[in-house]
């Protein structure tokens, strides 16, 4: 009753609330007094228009057509958003309607986005990976009214969802060309730009002056642990707020005077990849560069190379990546080069490991190691202009962390949550700590609830970037956010005495891939266990890793004293196995001669799983079957027969590094 209460309060003319679940609910300003946090809240089209008026001539977009960089002044792109405003009002797009993405990043991308918040409706990001079937998901949820898709495949991908289950939409544009298929609801970007045209000026400009801090622009959709993905509603003031503050704690454009530059490739459906490529260079004037949609697979060092960012957000894959590619590289040296390449990491980790503790001396032969080694690598990477090295969405590796400390390549980790409007804590230059997560946000605060005698505890946020709250889901936002406007993150993380962060895991049990992706467990385990009979138990498995994959346990008869797994199969089990033609009665049989007709049978049942996948990070890669099913005896089961992960993977790690290799 409450809790309805509160939701009708929302929705009614009273002030405003910590938080709403409507797309045009408007929530209470969390302003500091004084101090940052109490700083003039702005809509986005407020800060673009001061960002017109400060750096009209700059270069704000670049992107590489054929051999060419091309570029647009921020006086262009605005006048570009303006019009793809325009041609979305003239399609029929009311206020608060969602207008769709579904492509790689690009300058359409960035157009259609703005655009549709100066529109007065909500930008909506939607993975490129995605099913048809998640896609559609979100094209409901959010009641997208006009979807713009990259390509012909993605076309494909939407025009095979039932036209019954799209109502939302009024019109579909595609905007890489060439467009081949033809309806009287699909447009071509050229169409949409000159659609434009038929709406005035004036009333573009009556929206955008119609539109509050404290009202939703942005949703971003994030999976949970069980269940539908949430969207998450992200006001004028968390985007415009969040971005002014990490340039001030990062003092991006004090240092050198000269235009910041990024590189924008990972998926703008994630709010660090559209925080960092859209919302800060906005905020400064900087220069966003694309990438080639290849990138991940291989084209985005030659990108960064040509643009030569000055600063660079890598998920811990990407810096995998560099880091195996450096290291084959010396493998393939001269012996020589290769006691050079040893001399100087060491001597570039003793200078960065006084570095943090204040100590800005140094050592001997630093200048030598830089010129000789440091600045060699960074210029192979494309990063020799960049002074700013950032790693977020999941956790760095030591190894991958140490190895780029000692190339005097300072990576920084900022922590964070699609419902903080990303970075909650950021590390920089001047406070970094190897594996920390940095210090707080300035204006915003932090708790560690219920920590445990390790001084481990629930890390709750508190700000003016925290979300408006999860759209059409009363129940999700109140589990989230408690009656003050603390936000629960479900990760526990412990503060050493300088204020630094470290995250020692999670309460949920979702898993964050090396490439950034949260991937939610028990579906996919569900579905495992469904489409292969014989198998008892199933544990996905892939935190930190660059792939998912899973140990499964097979159903085999209990000990009925003592409650063990045997070794003999169920009887289901002997079953299953004779419809494959297979004799096997034991689990060891199958597991020692690694059964091919129950091994081909497994295999088929998780393609069958991949096919069902939202994105190409969800599906399982590698599997093993354990000698031994789970019990409450063997420790697996807790008291209730629930799984319990962390017991699971500790016991079973040589078995998992094993999948790794």
């Amino acid at each position: 009753m409450a809790k309805d209460l509160q939701a009708d309060m929302n929705k009614s003319d009273d002030p405003p609330r910590m938080w709403t679940i409507y797309r045009d609910g408007e929530v209470a300003l969390r302003l500091s007094n004084h101090g940052p946090g109490h700083e003039a809240p702005l809509t986005i089209p407020e800060l673009f228009q001061q960002s017109v008026s400060r750096f009209g001539g700059l270069p704000a977009l670049a992107s590489k057509n054929s051999r060419k960089w091309e570029t647009l002044s921020f006086r262009q792109y605005y006048q570009f958003c303006r019009k793809a405003a325009r041609a979305f009002i003239k399609l029929g797009l009311q206020r608060f309607q969602g207008v769709g993405i579904l492509g790689f990043n690009s300058v359409e991308w960035f157009v259609a986005a703005v655009g549709a918040i100066l529109a007065g409706g909500l930008c909506v990001g939607i993975y490129a990976t995605n099913s048809a079937e998640a896609c559609q998901y979100v094209i409901t949820h959010a009641k997208v009214a006009i979807l713009l898709v990259e390509n012909d495949q993605q076309l494909r991908k939407i025009l095979s969802i039932p036209p019954d289950r799209l109502e939302t939409i009024k019109a579909i544009v595609q905007y890489k060309l060439p467009l081949k298929e033809s309806n009287n609801n699909l447009y071509s970007w050229p169409d949409l730009m000159e659609l434009g045209n038929g709406v005035p000026e004036a009333e573009l400009d009556r929206v955008m002056e119609s539109q509050k801090a404290n009202q939703c622009a942005v949703v971003i959709y994030t999976s949970g642990t069980v269940g539908s993905p949430k969207g998450v509603m992200l006001s004028h003031d968390n985007i415009t707020w969040t971005a002014s503050a990490v340039v001030k704690d990062l003092g991006l454009n004090k240092t050198s005077g000269k235009q910041e530059v990024v590189v924008s490739y990972l998926p703008l459906s994630h709010i660090a990849a559209q925080m960092m490529d859209m919302w800060i260079p906005l905020k400064i004037g900087g220069l966003t560069c694309f990438a080639q949609p290849d990138a991940l697979r291989g084209s985005l060092v030659r990108t960064l190379q040509e643009a030569k960012p000055t600063a660079f957000l890598g998920v811990p894959r990407i810096w995998e990546k560099m880091h195996e590619t450096i290291k084959e590289n010396i493998a393939k040296s001269s012996g020589l080069k290769k006691k050079v390449f040893s001399w100087a990491k060491a001597t570039g980790f003793k200078c960065n490991t006084k570095r943090m503790l204040g100590k800005h001396d140094a050592p001997v032969g630093y200048r030598m190691a830089k010129a000789l080694v440091f600045s060699k690598v960074r210029a192979s990477l494309g990063l020799d202009h960049c002074r700013l090295f950032i790693s977020g969405a999941a956790p760095l590796t030591q190894e991958t962390a140490e190895f780029f400390l000692s190339l005097d390549i300072q990576i920084g980790e900022m922590y964070g949550l699609s419902e903080s409007s990303g970075p909650h804590t950021i590390s920089s230059q001047a406070s970094y700590r190897i594996l920390s997560c940095g210090q707080l946000l300035s204006g915003c605060k932090s708790v560690l609830a219920q920590q445990n005698k390790d001084g481990v505890g629930e890390v709750c946020l508190w700000g003016r970037h925290i979300f408006m709250g999860y759209l059409d889901r009363e129940d999700a936002t109140l589990e989230a956010l408690d009656e003050d406007g603390w936000l629960r993150s479900g990760d526990l993380g412990r503060l050493d005495p300088h204020g630094f962060l470290y995250i020692t895991g999670r309460i949920k049990e979702i898993l964050i891939t090396a490439g950034g992706e949260n991937v939610p467990p028990i579906p996919i385990e569900t579905l495992v266990k469904e489409k292969v009979p014989i198998v008892s138990n199933a544990v996905l498995v892939g935190d930190k890793a660059k792939f998912l994959s899973m140990l499964l346990t097979l159903k085999c008869e209990m000990d009925r004293v003592t409650g063990e797994p045997l070794d003999k199969l169920s009887l289901e089990a002997i079953n299953f196995c004779r419809s494959l033609g297979s004799q096997a009665t034991t689990v060891s049989e199958i597991v020692r001669l690694q059964d091919p007709l129950v091994y081909t049978a497994i295999q088929q049942g998780i393609d069958l799983v991949n096919q069902e996948a939202t994105s190409n990070a969800q599906r399982v890669r590698k599997w093993v079957i354990l000698e031994k099913d789970f019990s409450i005896q063997g420790g697996e089961l807790g008291p209730t027969a629930k799984l319990k992960r962390h017991f699971i993977v500790q016991k079973y790690k040589a078995q998992i590094e094993n999948l790794y290799r």
